[in-house]
């Protein structure tokens, strides 16, 4: 049985213990204090905390040291947009430049009944996992559409439908999420100067008789673009768009009637006449993805 004395002692003792380690941490808090930047605080708490990555940095705390730091352009928040850079250009006593939202575009416009050589494929649901497999796919440049990079988005802005990733231009953040999953690489980050921006939706790099061979709509390398206008150039079998002296207001039609197969197509929000000049018809809905040509990287066997 517990005496008096001996609940005198145990209470002596849990205080002087509680004392000792209120010392303790009162003297490590003063020794290990880090000092913050209130830009940082301030900056952090503007930035819509999606820690995408987008930007290039880790998360959100880690863009905002940069940008306090004077190491990182106070535009490159995607989520964030125009009104995020211009808050964090007040905060940082800088003038915000000119800038364009990135959004992304899929360099691929077949759908399942446009591929040839498809066949069925019975392995992992994942593109990661048929990226592998030799002979899932006849182009080996084109959407896998098993969705990876439906599952990496956060905002809901990017669907399979008919076998083809599709952009929801209303939803997408320019985030980069599903440009990093992609395994063929064929989803870029284009800079949308308008509400729609036209852009090659293919990514095939072989020459015209094997991309016929393997696909309805895809790019032939027929020049007639590069021809028509300065603002493309081929590399690789394909045409180049070269965003940086894109201008919107430029009449692209006659460009577009050459695009036998059509590779070239508009992608984003429809012009007010366009809409206009299909009221009465069922518009379908078309793919966009920012222009970076690539090829397969992956390695393959078989």
């Amino acid at each position: 049985m517990l005496t008096p004395v001996t609940l005198l002692l145990a209470s002596i003792l849990l205080t002087a213990t509680a004392v000792a380690m209120a010392v303790i941490l009162g003297w490590a808090n003063r020794a290990f204090h880090v000092e913050v930047d209130p830009k940082v605080e301030a900056i952090e708490n503007i930035l819509p905390s999606a820690n995408c990555g987008g930007c290039g940095y880790i998360g959100c705390s880690d863009y905002a040291e940069a940008v306090a730091r004077g190491e990182a352009d106070v535009t490159l928040c995607g989520p964030g947009g125009a009104g995020c850079a211009k808050r964090i250009a007040e905060i940082m006593g800088v003038e915000v430049r000119d800038t364009y939202p990135y959004r992304a575009v899929v360099h691929c416009s077949a759908t399942l009944d446009q591929r040839l050589g498809q066949s069925e494929y019975i392995g992992e649901a994942t593109c990661a996992a048929a990226n592998l497999v030799a002979g899932f796919q006849g182009c080996v440049y084109g959407c896998l559409g098993l969705g990876d990079c439906v599952a990496a988005c956060d905002y809901d802005a990017i669907h399979i439908r008919d076998g083809l990733a599709v952009i929801d231009y209303e939803a997408c953040t320019g985030c980069k999420a599903c440009s990093r999953v992609c395994p063929r690489n064929i989803v870029s980050m284009v800079p949308f100067k308008s509400d729609r921006m036209l852009v090659v939706a293919c990514s095939n790099q072989d020459f015209a008789n094997d991309v016929k061979a393997v696909c309805k709509v895809g790019c032939t390398g027929c020049q007639s673009c590069t021809r028509k206008n300065p603002l493309f150039s081929m590399e690789d079998n394909l045409p180049v768009i070269h965003y940086e002296d894109y201008d919107p207001a430029h009449d692209f039609i006659p460009i577009l009637e050459k695009c036998k197969m059509e590779s070239l197509i508009f992608v984003g929000q429809p012009e007010p006449e366009d809409l206009a000049a299909v009221a009465s018809e069922e518009v379908p809905e078309r793919i966009t993805a920012e222009f970076k040509t690539t090829v397969d990287d992956s390695d393959w066997w078989g």
